[in-house]
């Protein structure tokens, strides 16, 4: 059997959606790898209980690939200390309630996180690249080689990254952009289809070019 690729757009704290997507996707541990674009957390109801299954994935699926979102830079900015505003005001709340539910010390964040959490957020890749595809949160600022972008870019870019027919010599995979059905560029493929907004969470299974949903 090819080796396939399965890349999982934007959980947000949604586990039923990645629950139910599991179930769906016809994916050989043996064989495939599946890559997370990052945002694991925040908004959804769950974002403790979708970290801890990502973590059982990676145990039992040592080829998985999981990429850092902006709402994951968010909370390790918070924990560190340096901006506490922008993750409580992009629906980090969610989160701390999340982990404040196994601990008897909510207030105290970083005593709060297992370990094994911790070295999660801390172990995140900012991108991964395949001969043909390269996998990222939020896209790629136009015109600069894929080595000198900034991490800003990665994981905050928008309508730059989208807009532009800026051809980077491979497929680019992204998330971060939630649009109502997966966007299909000539070298862009969204795949954020806002599960935390009430749509459906999506995974592109590489090189089929086939979406499931959930």
């Amino acid at each position: 059997m090819e080796s396939r690729i399965y890349a999982i757009g934007d959980i947000h704290g949604c586990l039923d959606h990645l629950e139910r997507l599991l179930d769906t996707i016809p994916f050989n541990a043996e064989e495939d790898r599946l890559v997370f674009v990052g945002d694991y957390i925040d908004r959804g109801s769950e974002p403790f209980r979708t970290v801890q299954r990502v973590l059982e994935i990676k145990r039992t699926h040592p080829k998985t690939i999981c990429l850092m979102g902006n709402h994951e830079r968010m909370f390790l900015d918070f924990l560190s200390g340096k901006d506490t505003y922008s993750f409580l005001y992009n629906g980090g709340k969610s989160t701390l309630e999340s982990y404040s539910r196994i601990s008897e010390r909510p207030q105290e964040w970083n005593d709060t996180l297992p370990p094994e959490h911790k070295a999660f957020y801390d172990q995140l890749l900012l991108y991964f690249e395949t001969e043909s595809h390269i996998f990222v949160h939020a896209g790629l600022r136009p015109g600069i080689p894929l080595l000198e972008q900034d991490e800003q870019d990665l994981l905050w870019i928008r309508g730059e990254f989208y807009d532009s027919d800026y051809d980077f010599g491979k497929t680019v995979v992204f998330g971060h952009t939630p649009f109502q059905k997966p966007l299909i560029q000539k070298n862009n493929i969204g795949i954020d289809t806002g599960a935390v907004y009430g749509n459906v969470l999506t995974c592109l299974a590489l090189p089929d070019m086939i979406f499931y949903q959930s």
